[in-house]
């Protein structure tokens, strides 16, 4: 079984942990229905990603 060669220090070991940090989502307004949705995804209320129509939605969910 391998075993380490040497001690690693406090600093090294929580250096190596010091980027396990939460970020926040990148939000954006859709360009078509003007409402919140995630960046580089299609928008959930209307369908449309860059312009084109990717998902058919029905007419009760366009209008909440």
């Amino acid at each position: 079984m391998a075993l380490p060669k040497g001690k690693i220090s406090k600093a090294r070991k929580h250096s190596r942990r010091a980027n396990w940090k939460l970020e926040q989502p990148a939000i954006v307004e859709c360009p078509r229905c003007h409402k919140m949705k995630l960046d580089h995804h299609v928008c959930k209320f209307c369908g449309y990603y860059n312009g084109t129509e990717v998902i058919k939605m029905d007419e009760e969910k366009k209008e909440a």
